[in-house]
């Protein structure tokens, strides 16, 4: 049971992020429309509207993250909802619909859940013929429409409790002060490894507080509140300053012969960081391997958050804690400069410490790794790239059963986890990974996760079948290399003559990435491969140069 409900909530996460995907262009309209920059009104304006209209945004991206397929219908069933629900409870609640404005967020995410749950259960539905046509997926819009009446109904008349809760939650947050903003910081890192950081960030950046009909302390920042930041600040000196100097601190720490190499990566790595705030990339080359070294940084970006708190700094930001937002946003901050010698203290430590525990621990970072590793894991998936290579790293196309990402990891959830290659992924570019319940796996590949999962079923979808193979995965199906007598190649295909034809397991060679196996007289197989030569080679215990 709980297995189950982590696993909901971490889509939930997931599903979360494809509406927050739309703030950095909003952020950046309605900052370049100011006075204080371009003074473009309608530029403002359209920024404004995004922010204005973040309910019906969740209501539909959620919708859409949480449906099989990423379906659109869903969220059409999404926006009817909300829709229905919003007007539903002011007229019940007896209460001018803007002013359900300040639970809009709430409300979205809720019609978001509901309406990818019903178009989950609901988009092949088959109903009697003279009702065909309200069949289907186009049922799923007016099952949600029919739930957000009882979602009206219930908001309606608990109105003044829901409003009364969002206050007290508001207060006891604020009253907390920098204990509560130390906590906050701690559990937004240590929550990173399950995903549901992401519900946390929605409470403080979209619920609490309000200011001129914006919550949150994201939205009620760009509205001009200027105690609105306190959520946001504390992440710059930890993703600017404090972990691209880690990845200084393991460049360093680095073997001689691989600086040349992981340098690149570390470098990549730490700009990301530093220009976007994309901070998991680097989190994960030591969040399993170092916990406790994990642990500091995430109790160093608490003291961050209490920290900025203290000198009265207020930073924000619609993407992440970035130079770019940074630069961006710089007019709208209270006391920006302060981030400065905050983050030369902060590079200063993180940079001492990683190098420290690094040494002192001998921790296997990038570029301290054993180089027959690195070695084996570059010879199983050196001519596999992009989509087709993270494919067979994680067990071939008939071990996928869904493929999704949120900002930076891919989310899939598999037939047998145990068939994963995990070197092979390593060698793609993936930091880290996750198991989640029996058959989940996050895999952190970085800001390209979206695109990487788009690559991975389009290339599902075109029923291609893998070129590349692991040689020694064929020939322990075929009985071991003492079994294989002869290996020819011929156009497309491998003729191969066995010793014991019992020996062969023909399950085996079925995952293998071949195109098909065509079995003869006894002892006798036709193996079906694009590249036959280099195939045969490999069976032959060749080196074909």
């Amino acid at each position: 049971m709980m297995k189950a409900f982590l696993e909901w909530i971490q889509g939930l996460g997931r599903a979360l992020m494809l509406p927050i995907a739309v703030l950095p262009i909003a952020g950046l309209l309605l900052r370049l429309g100011q006075p204080d920059l371009l003074n473009i009104a309608f530029v403002a304006a359209a920024g404004d509207a995004v922010f204005a209209n973040l309910g019906i945004l969740f209501a539909i991206g959620v919708a859409v993250g949480l449906a099989k397929e990423n379906h659109g219908a869903a969220g059409l069933a999404g926006a009817v909802a909300y829709f229905i629900s919003t007007h539903g409870t002011a007229a019940v609640a007896g209460l001018p619909a803007k002013e359900i404005a300040r639970l809009s967020v709430p409300l979205g995410i809720i019609c978001g859940v509901v309406s990818g749950a019903l178009y989950n259960r609901y988009s092949n539905i088959k109903l009697p013929d003279y009702l065909a046509f309200f069949g289907g997926r186009r049922f799923v819009p007016i099952a949600a429409g029919t739930a957000a009446l009882g979602i009206a109904v219930v908001f309606g008349i608990a109105w003044p409790v829901l409003v009364a809760g969002m206050d007290s939650l508001t207060r006891a947050v604020v009253e907390a002060g920098s204990l509560g903003l130390f906590i906050y910081g701690v559990l937004n890192r240590v929550l990173i490894v399950t995903g549901l950081h992401h519900i946390l960030n929605n409470v403080a950046w979209f619920i609490l507080g309000e200011f001129a009909g914006k919550t949150g302390d994201l939205n009620r920042f760009f509205a001009g509140d200027p105690t609105a930041g306190a959520f946001m600040s504390g992440f710059f000196p930890v993703m600017m300053f404090g972990l691209p100097a880690a990845c200084l601190a393991m460049y360093h720490t680095a073997r001689p012969e691989r600086k040349r190499a992981t340098g690149g990566l570390l470098l990549s790595m730490g700009l990301t960081s530093f220009l976007t705030g994309v901070t998991e990339p680097i989190e994960f080359t030591f969040m399993f391997l170092a916990p406790f070294l994990y642990l500091v940084h995430a109790i160093l970006t608490g003291l961050a958050m209490v920290t900025m708190d203290l000198l009265g700094t207020r930073l924000g930001f619609s993407f992440s804690a970035g130079f770019f937002d940074y630069v961006l946003n710089y007019g709208k901050a209270t006391h920006p400069l302060y981030l400065i010698p905050v983050g030369a203290l902060y590079f200063g430590l993180y940079y001492g410490l990683f190098r420290y525990f690094i040494v002192k621990l001998d921790l296997k970072t990038p570029g301290r790794e054993p180089l027959e590793a690195a070695t084996s894991a570059t010879k199983s998936s050196r001519t596999a790239g992009g989509a087709e290579g993270f494919v067979i790293a994680l067990g071939g196309a008939a071990n996928l059963e869904s493929v999704d990402a949120c900002t930076t990891r891919l989310r899939l959830v598999l037939v047998d986890r145990s068939k994963v290659n995990e070197p092979a992924l390593k060698t793609l570019g993936a930091r880290g990974m996750i198991a989640v319940g029996p058959n989940g796996l996050q895999v952190v590949v970085g800001p390209i996760a979206d695109q990487v999962a788009s690559d991975i079923r389009a290339w599902l979808a075109g029923g291609e079948t893998s070129t590349v193979l692991d040689a020694g995965s064929v020939l322990e199906a075929l009985g071991g290399r003492a079994n294989v007598l002869e290996a020819d190649a011929k156009p497309g295909r491998v003729l191969v003559t066995v010793k014991d034809g019992a020996a062969v397991k023909a399950d085996a060679l079925q995952g293998v990435g071949l195109r098909g196996v065509a079995r003869f007289a006894a002892g006798r197989l036709h193996l079906l491969h694009p590249d036959a030569a280099a195939l045969a080679a490999a069976l032959a215990g060749r080196d074909q140069r």
